[in-house]
């Protein structure tokens, strides 16, 4: 069977971006050092408002901390009544649900500690304060040879840190 000479093409042929079904990131290395203002290292991308470095450094520390509990709760090391009175009730339920899943599937009892081969680790947390008493973290957790990401978003609430939101990737 013979191709017809005179085709017509309806559409023509679109160039391929170079982010097509990807995120479009811009992987271009910073030139600038970062800001100095006030005697502290302030950094514009991390930031929606300056915060001291005092107060950024205590909330690392904790973010931290408290990170490294929500993933030994959910791999059954840690009870969730630990993290109980600075979680949200969302976030409290949630940590309840996924260690009893994960509980489920590794046929133990959640929260009563477990000899495991590969303990979860917080390899790192980032801070973005939207306001002073308002904080996204975003974690690096190591398990083993595999890495997962954590998500959450502190609030101040009565002179104490409440984590409102938390996401496992």
């Amino acid at each position: 069977m013979s191709q017809p000479q005179n085709v017509v093409q309806l559409h023509p042929p679109a160039p391929v971006a170079s982010v097509q079904g990807t995120l479009a990131l811009d992987l271009q290395p910073r030139q600038d050092p970062p800001v100095v203002t006030g005697g502290h290292t302030s950094r514009p991308w991390a930031d929606v408002i300056s915060i001291e470095d005092p107060r950024r450094r205590g909330l690392e520390q904790w973010a931290r901390r408290y990170t490294q509990a929500a993933v030994e709760i959910v791999g059954g090391d840690r009870p969730v009544t630990q993290l109980l009175r600075w979680s949200s009730r969302d976030v409290y339920v949630d940590l309840e649900r996924r260690a009893q899943l994960v509980a489920r599937a590794g046929r133990h009892t959640a929260g009563l500690g477990r000899v495991q081969p590969v303990r979860p680790k917080v390899l790192g947390v980032h801070l973005c304060f939207l306001a002073r008493e308002v904080v996204e973290v975003s974690a690096h957790v190591r398990y083993g040879e595999h890495s997962r990401a954590l998500a959450a978003r502190f609030e101040e609430r009565q002179q104490r840190w409440c984590c409102t939101a938390l996401e496992f990737a």
